[in-house]
C-alpha cells in the first residue's frame, strides 16, 4: 500500500527537493500487479519511475541495434509538439497528411519508382518495417487469391520463400495470416538466400520471393538482380507471375546513397513493392516504417479502407489505426535536412567507422569476419578458437565495460557457427570504435586466464563403454558437440528483433 503525505507541498521549480519529497510520500513499494490505493505527487511519481530507468542501458552503447539512438535537438522539439495529434485524424491534421504523402513520394523516387512528376506515389507511413511488410505481404496474397479464383483453381495454400536469415518480423506474417514459409537453409560461408536455391523452392502457390536488402546477422545485401533474372525465366518457363517484395529494412537507406549503381529495387521488373525502416538508417527515433509499391495496380482496391467519420473520406490502408504523427514529422525533417548529401556523408562516416572498428578486431588475430565490405555498415566477427571460451562469454564480459554486444548462432544449416556483431550508427564515432576494439582484446585476454566453462568438465568426464568398462575420454568431436549444444541451448529458438 502507498501511504500519503499532508504535509504542504513542496515548491514545484525546487528540483533540489524532489529526493526528500518523494522519500516523505512513498513510505512503502509500488504494488506491481495493481492500481495503487491512493494517489502520489507527480514530483514523487516521476521520481520513482525515473530511478528505475537509469537501470537500462545506455542506447548509444547498445550496438544491437539497428534503431536510431540520437537526433538534432530542432528534430526533438518538433516531435515533442505533435504528440497530442492523432496521424490517423487526416482532416483535422491536413498538413501532417502532406507530410507522410512527401514522404512517400521522397522515398519512392529514392528507389526509383516508375512514376512521372506529375503523379503521386503508392505508398503509407507504418509503425515500422514489419507492419510495412505485413502490409506487402496481404497485397501479394489477395492478388494472388484472386487471380487463382478466376481461374478456379485452389488459393487456400499461399506460400512465401524466403531466406532462413530473415527476421522474425516474417515469421510473424506467415502465422498470423495463415501463409506457408518457405525458407531457403544458409551454409557456412554463406549467410544469405541463395537465388537459385529460392526459384526452384517457387511453385504455383507462392505468392512472392522476399528479398532481403541487409541481412540481420550479417548485413550482406542478397542478390535481388540474379534473383530478378531467375525468376522470370521460371515466370516465362511455366505461364506464373511470382513477383519480388525487398525488404529493405536496414538497407533501403544506405544502398542508394552509397551503391547507386546496385540494381535491387524498382529498376528490376518483377520488384512489386519495397519497405524500409524510417526508425533504422531513416535516422529517425523508433517507430516509423514505410511501404511503397510499383504502381497502382500492385496493391489491391478491396484492402483500401474508406472512413467518413473523423471528417472527409479518408483512405486507409494500415494494420494500426491510431499512431501518433511526431514520427512521420520527424522523417520528413531528416529528408529535407540532409538531403541527397547529407545522408551520403552519414552513411560513409558509418562505414569509415566499421572499418576502424574491423581493422581493430583483426588485430586481434582471434577473430573471423563474418560481415562484407558491400551491406549495411556493421561488423559480425566468430572466434577462431572456441574450443575453450565462446562469443557468448565475451558478450557477458563486454558489458562490464557498459557495451552491449550481441552474440547468437546463425540460422539452419550454419547454426553451429555463433558471431558476435556490433552495428554501426550514426551517433558511433571512431572514438568509441577505437575503444571498442581495444576492449574486445582486453575481455579476450582475462579469458586466456580463466578456467574454460565448455571444457572444464568436458574433458574430464569420463564414459564407460558397453562391453568392456574401459573409461575413456571424449572425444574431441563430443566437446564440439556439446559446444555446438551449449550455444544452441541460450539462444534456441529466438531471432535477433529491433526492428
Amino acid at each position: 500500500m502507498v501511504l500519503t503525505s499532508t504535509a504542504t507541498h513542496p515548491d514545484e521549480q525546487d528540483q533540489s527537493l524532489n529526493y526528500t519529497f518523494a522519500s516523505r510520500y512513498v513510505r512503502e513499494p509500488i504494488p506491481k500487479f495493481k492500481m495503487p490505493e491512493k494517489s502520489i505527487p507527480k514530483d514523487a511519481a516521476y521520481q520513482i519511475i525515473n530511478d528505475e530507468l537509469m537501470l537500462d542501458g545506455a542506447p548509444r552503447l547498445n550496438l544491437a541495434s539497428f534503431v536510431t539512438t540520437w537526433m538534432e535537438p530542432e528534430c526533438d522539439k518538433l516531435i515533442m509538439a505533435p504528440l497530442n495529434k492523432n496521424y490517423v485524424d487526416m482532416d483535422e491534421y491536413p498538413v501532417t497528411t502532406e507530410l507522410q504523402n512527401r514522404c512517400v513520394n521522397i522515398i519512392a523516387n529514392l528507389f526509383h519508382a516508375p512514376i512521372s512528376d506529375d503523379e503521386t506515389a503508392v505508398g503509407v507511413g507504418t509503425v515500422g518495417s514489419s507492419e510495412a511488410l505485413m502490409l506487402a505481404g496481404l497485397a501479394f496474397k489477395r492478388k494472388w487469391q484472386t487471380k487463382r479464383k478466376a481461374e478456379g483453381k485452389p488459393y487456400d495454400k499461399p506460400n512465401i520463400v524466403t531466406g532462413a536469415n530473415v527476421q522474425v518480423c516474417w515469421e510473424k506474417f506467415a502465422r498470423y495470416f495463415e501463409v506457408e514459409l518457405k525458407e531457403v537453409k544458409l551454409k557456412e560461408g554463406y549467410y544469405v538466400m541463395d537465388p537459385a536455391k529460392a526459384v526452384e523452392m517457387v511453385d504455383e502457390n507462392t505468392i512472392c520471393v522476399a528479398a532481403i536488402l541487409g541481412s540481420t546477422m550479417t548485413g550482406e545485401f542478397e542478390d535481388v538482380k540474379l534473383l530478378d533474372e531467375l525468376l522470370t525465366k521460371k515466370n516465362n518457363e511455366t505461364g506464373w507471375d511470382t513477383p519480388i517484395h525487398v525488404d529493405a529494412a536496414s538497407g533501403g537507406f544506405i544502398a542508394p546513397f552509397l551503391y547507386p549503381d546496385l540494381e535491387w529495387d524498382f529498376r528490376l521488373p518483377l520488384v512489386k513493392s519495397i519497405s524500409v525502416s524510417g526508425h533504422k538508417y531513416g535516422l529517425v527515433y523508433p517507430g516509423v516504417g514505410w511501404v511503397v509499391w510499383r504502381s497502382k495496380d500492385d496493391l489491391p482496391d478491396e484492402l483500401v479502407f474508406h472512413i467518413n467519420y473523423l471528417g472527409s473520406d479518408q483512405p486507409t490502408f494500415t494494420l494500426n489505426f491510431s499512431k501518433g504523427s511526431s514520427q512521420i514529422i520527424a522523417q520528413y525533417y531528416q529528408l529535407i535536412r540532409l538531403g541527397f548529401e547529407g545522408y551520403k556523408n552519414i552513411m560513409e562516416n558509418c562505414w569509415e567507422n566499421a572499418r576502424v572498428l574491423k581493422e581493430g578486431i583483426e588485430r586481434t588475430g582471434r577473430f573471423n569476419i563474418i560481415s562484407k565490405d558491400i551491406g549495411v555498415p556493421l561488423v559480425a566477427f566468430s572466434l577462431k578458437d572456441s574450443s575453450q571460451h565462446t562469443v557468448f562469454e565475451i558478450a557477458d564480459h563486454l558489458r562490464k565495460f557498459g557495451w552491449i554486444v550481441p552474440a547468437y548462432t546463425m540460422p539452419p544449416d550454419a547454426q553451429h557457427i555463433a558471431v558476435l556483431r556490433v552495428v554501426i550508427r550514426e551517433d558511433f564515432s571512431r572514438g568509441l570504435a577505437e575503444r571498442l576494439a581495444a576492449d574486445i582484446e582486453k575481455v579476450v585476454k582475462l579469458l586466456d586466464t580463466l578456467p574454460s566453462p565448455l571444457t572444464t568438465k568436458a574433458v574430464h568426464i569420463t564414459a564407460i563403454t558397453s562391453e568392456t568398462g574401459e573409461k575413456i575420454k571424449k572425444a574431441a568431436i563430443e566437446t564440439q558437440k556439446e559446444i555446438a549444444f551449449y550455444w544452441k541451448r541460450l539462444v534456441d529458438g529466438k531471432r535477433l528483433g529491433a526492428c
